[in-house]
């Protein structure tokens, strides 16, 4: 990878429940193209001696044998939702060759962690060989991270208000369902664009196709991704067809290079 460009790994494309879902008898969950059968959602972002986990939910563990990811320098949880920090305990082996895997959230995500995982979080006689972490409570304010400026952007999920982040030429949105014209603003010149794409039929809470299509066409990104999937959306492969040029669904192990 040259010195100036970053990657995308795309560990997870899934939505909250995956694909195949649980006890559902739609035809996608019955798939046999490995395109079709997705995580729940997450990435990988890469540059120089740099890789950044976007969400630690429930399939962590399965994900990172797969990909066979070797190294994280730290995480971004986009919200507290289970399908996305599910899998925080599952980060120990990082955290003993780390000694402490930093993590970046909003403060009512930090928060909702803290509870969740009080036991990671206790500072007086923590319990052996628990995972260890550095706190970063982050705001809407744009930083440096080993050379790349990261800006959170924040979008609503419904009526929550979440992160997504933007890693130099490229952003990763998930589970939005609007963004004001403000941090729309954020995503001006963008080489890539990671997008939720849930289904066919509207959503309360996040973009059906027809309205991420919208989305991407007045953002005009060089590349679209969709991600955070629902196996209502349809088959990968026909989907695909349909979708305009440089608009692409993603899949779970795609590898994505940005500049």
């Amino acid at each position: 990878m040259p010195d100036n460009s970053m990657k995308i790994t795309f560990l997870g494309t899934g939505t909250s429940q995956g694909i195949p879902m649980i006890l559902s008898d739609g035809p996608v969950n019955f798939s046999a193209d490995s395109k079709d059968q997705r995580l729940r959602s997450s990435a990988l972002i890469s540059w120089k001696d740099a890789s950044y986990l976007i969400d630690c939910g429930p399939d962590f563990r399965q994900q990172i044998l797969r990909a066979q990811i070797k190294d994280i320098h730290g995480i971004f949880f986009t919200h507290e939702h289970s399908d996305h920090v599910g899998g925080l305990d599952d980060i120990r082996p990082f955290c003993y060759k780390l000694g402490s895997m930093p993590i970046y959230a909003k403060k009512r995500v930090m928060q909702s962690l803290e509870r969740r995982y009080d036991y990671i979080f206790q500072k007086d006689n923590p319990y052996p060989g628990v995972a260890k972490i550095t706190e970063h409570t982050i705001g809407l304010e744009s930083f440096q991270l080993k050379g790349v400026t990261v800006q959170p952007i924040e979008v609503d999920h419904g009526s929550l208000p979440i992160y997504g982040y933007r890693f130099g030429e490229m952003a990763y949105l998930t589970d939005v369902k609007s963004i004001s014209a403000k941090e729309r603003l954020k995503l001006k010149n963008l080489d890539v664009l990671v997008l939720n794409a849930l289904r066919i039929a509207p959503h309360f809470s996040h973009l059906n196709l027809e309205e991420a299509l919208a989305f991407v066409a007045e953002i005009n990104p060089k590349r679209t991704y969709f991600t955070h999937i629902s196996h209502h959306l349809g088959f990968h492969k026909e989907v695909s067809k349909t979708l305009p040029k440089n608009v692409f669904l993603a899949y779970d192990g795609l590898e994505v290079t940005v500049g």
